[in-house]
Formats: structure tokens, C-alpha cells, sequence
């Protein structure tokens, strides 16, 4: 696995590429998905929503939760993970500031 060279950008930039990187794949945009579609935090119900081993969305979750978009309880024997609102928030802004800068330019192509 290569190594991405991420000196002389900005500590914020370097945060969103980990955070976008982490919901390209498709079962941790899923994860994240069901986590939204859900009033309460959940232990095991992923496991029996996605078509993949425990163990893959284990490691699924622990990136998630490694770049901040999901949070981890510990219950019993079980982690339940929620969203953490308050990295999404921090998304949600970035992502519509370049949204605005897109838009307010004129169309080139």
C-alpha cells in the first residue's frame, strides 16, 4: 500500500481527505446510512443489515470511528455506535462552502 504525501497541506484539508476517503467505500457509506436511519444507537443490528462478515464491518466501524464520524459506547458486551452530529456538522459546512465557491462561478465548460 502506497503512502500519500499529505506535508504542506492544511491540517483542516488533511482531516476532510481522511473523512471522505473513510465514506467512499460503499459498506461504510452503508454503516453510515443505516447509523442516520436509526432514532437510537445500535449494538449488533448491523451485522444482520449489510451482506458482510462481523469482522469486516468491525473493521468497517473502527475507521469510521477512527476519523470521528461515528462515536462508540461500550454496553455490556457490546459497542453501539450513533453518529457523532458533531463531525457531520463540521462536514455538512466544509462541504457546502466549496458547494457555494462551485456554484458562484461562471460556467467554464
Amino acid at each position: 500500500m502506497g503512502i500519500t504525501k499529505t506535508d504542506g497541506f492544511s491540517i483542516k484539508i488533511t482531516e476532510m481527505a481522511e473523512i471522505l476517503k473513510a465514506v467512499g467505500h460503499p459498506a461504510r457509506l452503508s454503516i453510515v446510512l443505516h447509523l442516520a436511519n436509526t432514532s437510537s444507537c445500535i449494538c449488533n443490528d448491523i451485522v444482520e443489515e449489510l451482506p458482510l462478515a462481523q469482522p469486516t464491518i468491525s473493521r468497517h466501524l473502527s475507521e469510521l470511528k477512527r476519523v470521528g464520524l461515528i462515536k462508540g459506547a461500550i454496553e455490556g458486551k457490546n459497542i453501539c455506535y450513533c453518529i457523532n452530529q458533531d463531525k457531520w456538522k463540521q462536514v455538512e459546512l466544509m462541504i457546502g462552502d466549496i458547494s457555494e465557491m462551485i456554484l458562484a462561478k461562471q460556467k467554464c465548460c
